[in-house]
């Protein structure tokens, strides 16, 4: 699918037509550079690499230093493929938050919170035991048994228990454009998208 790459800035509120107070996510979506056109007889697929946010040379490795000026571009902090594309676009062209429409939809990608070490009634949503009375000490919380102790003397792949959560990546679909404000590189979809202030999404058509 067709897209580009922004950077989450916040979340506000706005009343829509019938006077509804909406939330939304404001994201800073472009400008995006394309830095490299794959071919199915290159690469095997069709795609469009493109970068977003510039930085020094001296933070570029010189592969990627090679790479960027092979596309005239100045060195790119981030960048990622989209395939789909409606119009056909050289290397160092510029691509905006244009591409989007109010009205229309996306999905958002992005990398959730950190929640460090969590037990299994926050990570897993574990409804804890029973009645909190009748000589129950501190098993209200707990997971309660993880497996049979003669056999198979193991615990299964995937049993759910306590450990780190978030910091996963994450998508939201279907999330409705409310605005697109061109000469501010904005866009303003309804309702939140993953990750923290600052931190970089993709955005798919």
């Amino acid at each position: 699918m067709p897209g580009l790459l922004g950077k989450k800035i916040g979340m506000t509120s706005v009343f829509s037509a019938e006077g509804k107070n909406v939330p939304c996510t404001v994201i800073e979506v472009g400008p995006c550079v394309v830095t490299q056109l794959k071919t199915v007889e290159n690469d095997g697929y069709e795609a469009i690499q493109i970068g977003f946010q510039e930085k020094k040379e001296k933070h570029t490795t010189k592969p990627l230093m090679g790479h960027f000026q092979k596309a005239g571009v100045a060195p790119q902090r981030h960048l990622a493929e989209f395939k789909g594309f409606d119009k056909e676009f050289k290397l160092g062209e510029i691509i905006s938050v244009d591409l989007f429409e109010e009205n229309s939809f996306v999905d958002v990608i992005g990398t959730s919170k950190g929640k460090g070490f969590q037990g299994v009634v926050k990570r897993h949503g574990f409804g804890g035991v029973g009645q909190s009375t009748h000589g129950q000490h501190n098993r209200l919380r707990a997971p309660g048994s993880i497996g049979a102790s003669s056999y198979p003397s193991k615990v299964f792949k995937g049993m759910r228990m306590a450990g780190r959560m978030g910091g996963d990546r994450v998508t939201v679909q279907n999330l409705l454009v409310l605005k697109v404000i061109p000469e501010h590189n904005l866009l303003m979809v309804k309702g939140s998208v993953p990750g923290c202030k600052g931190s970089i999404v993709l955005i798919e058509k």
